[in-house]
């Protein structure tokens, strides 16, 4: 979906609004996208966004509908709703929070008759996020833009990513009230967040709307999240310091070197650290809080968090595992993404690795080189997708689908050469739902982000642990020594750090997962848990009829 000046018509224009009164009012405008048949007419579906003071948009909305007769097009905007029961989403920005919660809108209305408003903050959106939610058009799943937030003076290139992300959060939710009163129809019965948007609690207090979040990572870490306020409290200095590993009620261990980055180093003066203790810290006031897993896949912590006593006492909201929901598959459609299908088309069953550093994964110069190396020497087909290296390993998270650039330019000379035939170099993006849901596809050298997990899980394909930020060591650690889906490479050091892993290492570890004994173990249990993935979202399954359950409360609420 593609928008352009001659579809962008400037409302200021139409109510009778002078330049002035436009620049003090925000910018309104009406777009026209292409979109399908019976959605909002023939031909045409017009979505609407507002950046509209309390003052002003009672009137302009009700201008609606004479504009629209004045430019004969029938148009039906997004905050014209049927009878349907209505809940809106709001997600944080980034691949990994929008994916499963917009995947959650979408079980909503195609599998529970709910129709839905999914909030995008605009502030700092990506190619690749704009193009995902724009590429599904369902009559009864509304797309409503934020206002992009002035940022002047309180971001900065330099700043950490969590950080700016929650800053960004902060200044998108503030015209929150007006849009969600403006909202037409039904009543909201529910908004769902995802843990950085703890802000719009207040709001939707005063309007009476529950708020459920969304955790969309592990239950491992959520567990260890909802823990955190006490270590706070109790732990003093640095969690990196403590002498053994984090003992969360009911839970496995967690080794110190797996803590996440956020709650592990200089929690005293950071402030990833300090957003992240806030937004958790709040966690207890929702109305019940979802998580991307299912009993079979982490059933330690699922067990923990309805059980133990710590949790009962927190007290922790009604948790409700409707895992795992992952992004569908696309039609493949772009000349890129069909020659990528059809080299893997002419390969071997099982027989491609497919390695690929998520929507904001780089690596340096020296371990991409070493990572090149290593899979030629492996001797193993592949398909590695690669971004300019880059020492800070989340340099991608806010321009994730950027224009490629040349690969050759820094990779090892003649590399590509050497191993045309054997290997694919894909430059910064690949259609990942449909390389692992291919019979080629052997294995998956992941950073094991959450959403990547579930997806290699969810489609069968074991995995090689390559973390690289936020909570992926621990997701690493969970895959390998406890669900048994992965082999970990070893990136951490002795004492946390992360290392250079050397060619001869990657080698090892590649050619045991495609060809050893050990990669064939991990391939069978990942085969149990992609049948019992998909069991749980049937009909009758546990995650499919929790969440039926929180749907039919919502209808009668």
């Amino acid at each position: 979906m593609s928008y352009s000046p001659a579809n962008m018509i400037d409302v200021s224009e139409l109510v009778g609004l002078d330049s002035s009164d436009s620049n003090i009012y925000g910018w309104h405008s009406f777009r026209r996208v292409e979109g399908q048949g019976g959605l909002c007419g023939p031909d045409l579906v017009w979505l609407v966004s507002f950046q509209l003071s309390r003052r002003f948009e009672a009137s302009c909305v009700a201008s609606f509908g004479s504009i629209c007769l004045a430019m004969g097009t029938q148009v039906k905007a997004h905050n014209e709703y049927t009878h349907k029961p209505h809940v809106a989403f709001l997600a944080s920005p980034g691949m990994g929070h929008i994916t499963p919660l917009y995947e959650l809108a979408v079980s909503l209305v195609t599998q529970h008759s709910f129709q839905v408003s999914f909030l995008v903050i605009t502030t700092a959106s990506t190619l690749a996020q704009s193009e995902y939610l724009n590429s599904n058009p369902h009559p009864e799943l509304h797309i409503v833009d934020l206002p992009p937030a002035d940022m002047s003076g309180l971001v900065s290139d330099d700043m950490t990513a969590v950080a700016r992300l929650c800053i960004i959060v902060q200044e998108s939710i503030r015209p929150l009230r007006s849009i969600i009163s403006g909202f037409k129809g039904p009543k909201l019965k529910a908004l769902v967040i995802d843990i950085f948007c703890t802000g719009v609690f207040e709001v939707c207090n005063d309007l009476s709307i529950p708020v459920y979040s969304f955790f969309t990572a592990s239950a491992v870490l959520f567990t260890f999240s909802l823990y955190l306020p006490v270590l706070d409290r109790e732990v003093e200095g640095e969690f990196m310091d403590l002498p053994g590993p984090v003992k969360v009620p009911g839970c496995n261990p967690i080794r110190i070197h797996d803590l996440p980055d956020v709650q592990a180093r200089n929690r005293n003066m950071d402030h990833d650290y300090q957003w992240y203790l806030f937004h958790v810290s709040r966690l207890n006031m929702a109305t019940g809080i979802f998580v991307n897993t299912w009993d079979d896949l982490e059933p330690v912590s699922l067990k923990a968090v309805k059980h133990e006593p710590f949790f009962l006492n927190v007290p922790t909201p009604p948790v409700y595992p409707i895992g795992p929901l992952i992004k569908q598959i696309d039609p493949v459609v772009t000349k890129y993404e069909k020659e990528i299908i059809a080299w893997l088309d002419k390969q071997p069953k099982d027989s491609v690795l497919y390695v690929a550093f998520g929507s904001g994964g780089t690596l340096t110069s020296e371990q991409l080189a070493e990572l090149a190396w290593g899979l030629e020497l492996s001797q193993q087909r592949f398909i590695m997708v690669v971004r300019k290296p880059n020492d800070n390993v989340a340099a991608a998270f806010f321009n994730v689908g950027c224009e490629p650039d040349d690969p050759r330019t820094y990779l090892p000379d003649g590399f590509m050469e050497r191993t045309k035939g054997v290997g694919l170099v894909v430059s910064s993006w690949a259609p990942q739902v449909a390389m692992l849901s291919h019979p080629s596809t052997g294995a998956f050298l992941s950073y094991c982000g959450w959403n990547s997990t579930l997806e290699s899980v969810k489609h069968g394909v074991p995995m090689i642990g390559w973390p690289m930020y936020a909570e992926q060591r621990m997701n690493a650690t969970i895959l390998s020594n406890e669900v048994g889906v992965a082999v970990k490479m070893p990136v951490v050091g002795d004492k946390g750090e992360t290392v250079v892993v050397q060619r001869d290492e990657i080698k090892r570890v590649v050619q045991m997962v495609m060809e050893g004994e050990e990669g064939t173990n991990i391939r069978s249990r990942v085969k149990e848990l992609e049948a019992s993935g998909r069991a749980t979202l049937s009909r009758g399954g546990s995650s499919y009829e929790t969440l039926a359950r929180v749907a039919e409360s919502w209808k009668l609420g």
